[in-house]
């Protein structure tokens, strides 16, 4: 029993220390704060990215709107709007006559009268799109998405 005294005084000490708990809490949570917080900073990317397909969308419609129909100067527009480099104004703008009706645009013949007794107006349509790469791959959706926007106004 006296040889056993010491051993058991030095497991008492030894469970009873306290030094390196934070260096071993910190050793097992950072691996789950990394899982959580990078998908968080890709999802918070992509978003971004999104947002930078519709602007550029969109400024390519109001470039429409201030100088007329030229498709090759929409997607120069389209193109420039963002510094996103792989952004294409994919489909190319296309411009079509029809006449409001609600939230949409019925087809109807240039130069006609629409049923509501205004003319028939000129509408630009503007699609943007790019591929986002994600930062690891994820099962759902793979290592990239392709991001698209479309913005169509009227132009006369």
């Amino acid at each position: 029993m006296p040889r056993l005294l010491p051993f058991f005084r030095r497991m008492r000490t030894t469970l009873l220390a306290s030094e390196g708990n934070a260096a071993m809490e910190f050793g097992i949570l950072a691996p789950m704060l990394a899982t959580i917080f990078v998908p968080l900073v890709d999802l918070g990317m992509g978003f971004y990215q999104k947002m930078q397909v519709e602007n550029a969308a969109q400024a390519g419609v109001q470039y429409a709107m201030a100088h007329g129909w030229n498709s090759t100067a929409i997607q120069n527009a389209v193109t420039a709007a963002t510094s996103l480099s792989s952004l294409t104004a994919s489909p190319a703008p296309s411009q079509s006559c029809g006449c409001p009706a609600g939230e949409a645009v019925t087809a109807a013949t240039c130069g006609s009268t629409c049923a509501g007794g205004q003319s028939v107006g000129t509408y630009v349509t503007v699609s943007a799109q790019v591929v986002y790469r994600t930062l690891v791959p994820y099962p759902a959706i793979g290592s990239s998405l392709t991001l698209s926007a479309q913005s169509t106004a009227r132009i006369q």
